[in-house]
C-alpha cells in the first residue's frame, strides 16, 4: 500500500509532510534542518554535534528542567542528532499529547537559549565521546580512513571534531551557527502517525510560520577528487583484542544514474545473506573475520563505498589481500546472474520491513524529500531496484572496485608499517 504523505509548503518556505497511522496511539516527530557537520567552520569541527547536545538544554520560553519535566510527565521523548548534511529533532508521544509536544518541538528548534552552563556541561560530555572514540579502533580506523579518502574535502573531517576544535567552539559560535544555518529554507517536518493529516499542516503553520529567517550563504559543494594512487595507515592500539580494518574507494553522489545499480551491487558484494561475496570469502570460507560487511553511502557528494572488517592481529595481511583479491575478481570477472537476482529480492524484500514502524516511515520520508525523490518514491523504488541488470552491477563495480585506488587504514595490535598493507 503506498504511503501517500500530504506535503505542504509554508509562506516560509518549511516543507511539511504529515502521514496517517493508526496502527498505535502514539506520534513520531521529525524535523531535519540543512545544519549538519558539512556546515562546520574550518577549525571549528564539531560545531553542529555540540548543538545538537545543547539544543534541548532550555529555551527562551523553557529551562532545561521544564523541557525534561514535560517530556517526562507525557511518556514522551525528545533527541537530537548532527549527520553529515543534516541535523535532526525527534520526538515521540501519545496522540493524545501531539498538540502539547509539537510546540515544544519547534521551540527547541526556533529559540534555543545555548546556556552558558548547559553549553561546558554538553562540550565535556562531547570531549568525553571523542576520547573514547579515539581508544576504540574501528572509530579510529574510520576517521582516519575518511582523512586519506578526502584529504582536501569536508568529508575527510571528523563530525564531531577533535578535543582541541571542540575546546575553541564558545557559546556565540553556536549562536552564530544556530542564526546562519538554522533557518525555514532547508527545514522538513514530518509527522507520522495517529494524527490527522490536516490537524498537523495547521500546528505546523501555528508553531513555524512567523519564523522569518534568511538564509543568506550555502557553502559549495566541493568536489571530489578521485584517488590516483593507493594508501594505507596503521594505527598500533597493541592493548586491543583484535584489528579493525577500514578499506574504501570514493563511491557514487546519490544522484547519480548509477546510484540504483551500485546499490544492488554493494548488496551482493558486501551485505547480501551472511555479507555477500566478502562475508562468503573471508568469514565463512576461511574463517578470519569476526565481522566483515561493505557499505555504499551515497550522499550530495560522492561518499565512500567503504569496507569494513575486524581480524585478529596475525590475519590483517591475508584479510587485506583477500579484499583486494574479491575486489579484483569483481572487476575482472563480474557478478552472477544469481548474485546480482537475489541481492535485487533481498532489497525490494527489505522495503516493507523499512516503513513498519512510524519512525522508519518518517525517516524514510525525510531522505526522500531531502534528495528531491517525490512523495510517490516508495511506490517507484521497486521498479528502480528491478530494472538493474546484471550489466550495470558489473560496470559498476568495474567503476568503482579498484583497488590500486583504494585507502586503508588498520587499527589495533598490528605494527607492521603500513607498506605491508599498501
Amino acid at each position: 500500500m503506498p504511503l501517500n504523505p500530504l506535503r505542504r509548503t509554508l509562506t516560509n518556505g518549511i516543507v511539511v509532510l504529515a502521514k496517517e497511522t493508526r496502527t498505535t496511539p502514539s506520534v513520531t516527530i521529525l524535523v531535519g534542518l540543512r545544519a549538519g557537520a558539512y556546515y562546520d567552520p574550518d577549525g571549528r569541527e564539531g560545531t553542529a554535534a555540540l548543538v545538537a547536545r545543547v539544543l534541548d538544554r532550555g529555551t527562551e520560553l523553557r529551562s532545561a528542567s521544564d523541557i525534561a519535566d514535560e517530556l517526562d510527565g507525557r511518556g514522551a521523548s525528545l533527541s537530537v542528532m548532527a549527520g553529515r548534511h543534516q541535523l535532526t529533532v525527534t520526538a515521540t508521544c501519545l496522540s493524545d499529547d501531539f498538540a502539547a509536544i509539537f510546540p515544544l518541538v519547534a521551540d527547541v528548534v526556533r529559540r534555543p537559549l545555548f546556556d552558558a552552563r548547559e553549553v561546558e556541561n554538553r562540550r565535556s560530555e562531547l570531549r568525553t565521546a571523542i576520547l573514547q572514540d579515539e581508544d576504540d579502533p574501528g572509530a579510529v580506523a574510520v576517521d582516519m580512513l575518511m582523512g586519506r579518502l578526502y584529504p582536501a574535502h569536508r568529508y575527510g573531517r571528523r563530525p564531531r571534531g577533535t578535543a582541541q576544535t571542540v575546546d575553541a567552539i564558545s557559546r556565540e559560535h553556536l549562536v552564530e551557527f544556530h542564526r546562519t544555518w538554522f533557518t525555514p529554507e532547508g527545514t522538513t517536518v514530518v509527522v507520522v502517525g495517529d494524527v490527522d493529516a490536516e490537524l498537523v499542516v495547521r500546528a505546523s503553520a501555528r508553531a513555524f510560520e512567523s519564523w522569518n529567517v534568511t538564509r543568506f550563504t550555502e557553502p559549495s559543494m566541493q568536489p571530489v577528487a578521485q584517488p590516483t594512487t593507493r594508501v594505507a595507515a596503521i594505527v598500533p592500539m597493541m592493548n586491543k583484542a583484535q584489528a579493525d580494518i577500514a578499506y574504501a574507494v570514493i563511491g557514487v553522489r546519490r544522484a547519480d544514474p548509477d546510484y540504483y545499480a551500485g546499490w544492488v551491487m554493494n548488496n551482493a558484494l558486501g551485505q547480501y545473506a551472511l555479507g555477500g561475496r566478502l562475508g562468503d570469502s573471508i568469514r565463512e570460507r576461511q574463517g578470519m573475520a569476526y565481522y566483515v560487511y561493505s557499505n555504499l553511502d551515497a550522499s550530495v557528494a560522492e561518499g565512500p563505498l567503504m569496507i569494513r572488517a575486524g581480524v585478529a592481529g596475525p590475519d590483517v595481511n591475508r584479510a587485506v589481500a583477500s579484499i583486494d583479491h574479491e575486489l579484483t575478481l569483481v572487476r575482472d570477472q563480474g557478478f552472477t546472474t544469481k548474485e546480482i537476482d537475489e541481492s535485487k529480492r533481498y532489497l525490494v524484500g527489505s522495503i516493507p520491513r523499512q516503513l513498519e514502524t512510524d519512525a522508519g516511515i518518517a525517516g524514510f520520508l525525510l531522505s526522500a524529500e531531502f534528495h528531491a525523490l517525490g512523495i510517490d518514491y516508495d511506490e517507484r523504488l521497486p521498479a528502480l531496484i528491478d530494472t538493474v541488470t546484471l550489466d550495470d552491477a558489473n560496470r559498476v563495480a568495474y567503476r568503482l572496485l579498484d583497488p590500486a585506488r583504494a585507502a586503508i587504514v588498520v587499527a589495533g595490535p598490528y605494527r607492521k608499517p603500513a607498506e605491508a598493507v599498501a
